[in-house]
């Protein structure tokens, strides 16, 4: 029956992107980063003393 044919594509194309929309989703949101290992800045224990 080609005239039920617009009706199984749009059927198609609607299930397509709804799935896309979901596994993007959740991987946006179910990303979990790991945390980074930033080194403290150490101060200077002997500031460099000025001679004059």
């Amino acid at each position: 029956m080609p005239q039920m044919m617009p009706l199984s594509w749009l059927t198609l194309f609607i299930t397509f992107s709804a799935t896309l929309i979901v596994f993007t989703s959740m991987n946006y949101y179910l990303h979990i980063p790991k945390p980074s290992t930033t080194k403290t800045l150490t101060t200077d224990k002997n500031p460099a003393s000025w001679k004059w």
